[in-house]
């Protein structure tokens, strides 16, 4: 481990990680055996457009389907392309209409605010709390209107979001709640998988996700009426609903949303991986967690009672008046020592130039300035004090699901954020 009289890397000395780590795949030959069968099947694709027996899909999309319905406990499971596309139809499931509001957290992807905008609803931003960085619940229920129609909770990092008082608070005020567990799949909240206790959530399947087809995602749902809207939006709904005898025709605009028969032969083999992925995940965390909860000025994640974290990214919050330096310094010394993967800061979307600006669809503002938007919606900054400061000047974090990180490579990260940490009043020549 470093001491006190090692130089910094940045000042000189030498790095405390001389290679790189390596990058996580968790493809293997099983998976390019899968692949492999599906195409010389000559099979890619069996959807139609229209309604068909193959209006779901072909014999692998329908068995990773049934597979992840068994390994989440849940009725229904549904694949699209993209999670980006889940979370569009599950907002179009819900029944929203032009104008309506959904609350979302601002640390998040920008698709869990533009699934929103994409049915001519509007985004509310409530504030994050600092242990989890999942929705604050007092600041969702400040948030909560006559024109609020849903929840949308993310569960940021792997820990999933209070869902016990978040469905209570949904209940009070006949609200839908929709799960983002991009980032989370096989994470548990008492006992159950973080994705299942909403009315709506599911998962990524984007290559850097703990399993993953390339891309694509798995909605999951207890509901059989929106699992069939799902169903509907995923495989241009319009042209079906006439024939499968749908009557609500609400939000009946459908896309090209499906998943292809090799993506699911992948997913299906990436399923049976994914209790050891997350172990394996759960191992590296609970050694950085012992090598750096001592560090004075850092604090380690925080894990709520009955819930597991599956480390998407690894948080970390610096105590920058404890330090004495800002977090650009610190960052900056690890990297010098080779650390790669850190995260600095995270998102807060509500900043971005299209909110700040209301610039959406063409040109005029729209949705903001037209009649749909019932009242003046504010996104500027101050909105989210928690989670600006965190994005600002306290949160790092480490990129767990970049890299396969062995016994050794723990070992030496840790021994990097030592011997910075050892050192870092060689650092306070930089100021806060």
């Amino acid at each position: 481990m470093a001491n006190k009289c090692e130089k910094l890397a940045i000042h000189g000395g030498q790095k405390a990680i001389k290679k790189p780590f390596k990058r996580y795949n968790s493809i293997g030959l099983e998976e390019v055996e899968a692949a492999k069968l599906v195409i010389e099947s000559g099979v890619l694709s069996q959807y139609l457009g229209c309604w068909d027996d193959d209006f779901y899909g072909g014999p692998k999309v329908q068995q990773f389907e049934r597979e992840c319905e068994a390994y989440f406990g849940v009725k229904h499971a549904i694949t699209v392309n993209s999670w980006t596309s889940g979370l569009v139809a599950a907002v179009g499931a819900i029944g929203v209409e032009p104008g309506d509001e959904i609350i979302v957290t601002p640390w998040t992807m920008c698709a869990s605010a533009t699934a929103i905008l994409h049915w001519n609803a509007i985004p509310i931003f409530a504030d994050i709390e600092s242990e989890t960085f999942c929705l604050d619940l007092a600041s969702v229920e400040a948030n909560i209107t006559s024109k609020t129609k849903a929840i949308m909770a993310v569960d940021i990092f792997g820990h999933s979001a209070d869902m016990d008082i978040l469905m209570s608070l949904a209940q009070k005020y006949d609200l839908k709640v929709i799960s983002d567990t991009a980032q989370a799949p096989g994470a548990l909240y008492h006992g159950k998988y973080a994705g299942t206790l909403a009315d709506i959530g599911g998962y990524s399947l984007n290559y850097h996700k703990h399993i993953h087809t390339g891309e694509g995602g798995i909605l999951v749902t207890n509901d059989d009426e929106l699992a069939e809207r799902m169903q509907l939006i995923r495989n241009h709904a319009e042209a079906v609903v006439e024939d499968k005898g749908v009557t609500n025709l609400n939000n009946m605009i459908g896309h090209n949303f499906r998943l292809g028969e090799i993506e699911c032969a992948i997913g299906i083999e990436q399923l049976k991986k994914l209790k050891d992925i997350v172990q394996t995940r759960q191992c590296v965390a609970e050694r950085l967690t012992e090598g750096l909860q001592n560090l004075p000025g850092l604090r380690v994640p925080v894990i709520k009672k009955d819930c597991t974290h599956v480390y998407y990214i690894y948080p970390l919050i610096l105590d920058i008046e404890g330090l004495g330096v800002s977090r650009a310094s610190i960052v900056e010394a690890l990297e010098a020592e080779g650390v790669t993967g850190l995260v600095s800061g995270y998102a807060n979307i509500h900043t971005l130039p299209m909110y700040q600006n209301k610039i959406a669809y063409g040109s005029g503002g729209f949705p903001w300035t037209s009649e749909v938007c019932r009242r003046n919606v504010e996104y500027g900054k101050g909105i989210c004090p928690v989670a600006e400061d965190l994005h600002n000047s306290t949160f790092i974090g480490l990129e767990l699901c970049l890299y396969e990180m062995s016994d050794n490579d723990i070992s030496l990260v840790i021994s990097a954020f030592i011997k910075v940490w050892n050192n870092v009043d060689s650092l306070k020549t930089k100021s806060l």
